[in-house]
């Protein structure tokens, strides 16, 4: 069996739905095997320039993405540089401007609050123009409603929306969760994981942990 994951578009005759991995550059970005994003506004290729925004060298912030993840249309990642600080008393970005008032450029970074890398886990549904801010970590199994923004972590298997995207409910009961993430199917093999899609899309966890 041939399963195209070294092709950037897997479908054939589709040139809006990409496997991710291969369009990134950036070694900053990370994105497991089979992740897919689906662009009908921009070239989907274009995905670092269009979608990973503020996402500048020097706070050498990164963005780790799964696998087995599916990135709808304009989904965004917000990085560090798009923060203004909330610690000065002005929120107008004096350090951005440093040769028009005189301050070390090494000092630059104070402009904004740094909150970290952005991680999405494996097996991540993030909807249609959903916004993920710098310092957000997303649990495996997990789904981001559209135009969600999301500003806080998000548990595993579990549904979020709104502004400030907050929980909806879990995905399954505790323990089909706690064997979900035992299992971790997107660890394993190509031909592993085709013997038992079936048992994946029909909720059969029992199937799955007799694989293992």
């Amino acid at each position: 069996m041939t399963i195209p994951v070294k092709q950037i578009y897997p479908r054939t005759g589709d040139k809006e739905t990409i496997y991710l991995k291969h369009a990134i550059t950036n070694p900053n970005i990370t994105v497991g095997d089979f992740t897919m994003y689906n662009d009908f506004v921009n070239d989907p290729t274009l995905f670092e320039k269009n979608n990973v925004l503020y996402h500048y060298p020097i706070n050498d912030d990164k963005l780790q993405i799964g696998k087995f993840c599916s990135i709808a249309c304009g989904a965004k990642f917000l990085f560090n540089s798009a923060n203004h600080t909330l610690s000065s008393l002005s929120t107008y970005p004096f350090p951005l401007f440093f040769e028009e008032w005189g301050l070390e450029k090494k000092d630059v970074t104070n402009a904004w609050d740094n909150k970290g890398d952005i991680v999405i886990g494996n097996d991540v549904w993030i909807g249609y123009e959903a916004v993920i801010l710098a310092g957000v970590t997303i649990g495996d199994g997990a789904i981001v409603g559209t135009r969600a923004v999301v500003t806080k972590d998000v548990l595993p298997y579990t549904i979020v929306g709104g502004v400030p995207a907050k929980p909806i409910k879990r995905r399954f009961p505790e323990e089909t969760i706690s064997a979900l993430l035992e299992i971790q199917w997107w660890n394993w093999s190509e031909e592993r994981i085709a013997r038992n899609i079936g048992a994946i899309q029909s909720g059969n966890v029992e199937q799955l942990k007799q694989s293992m």
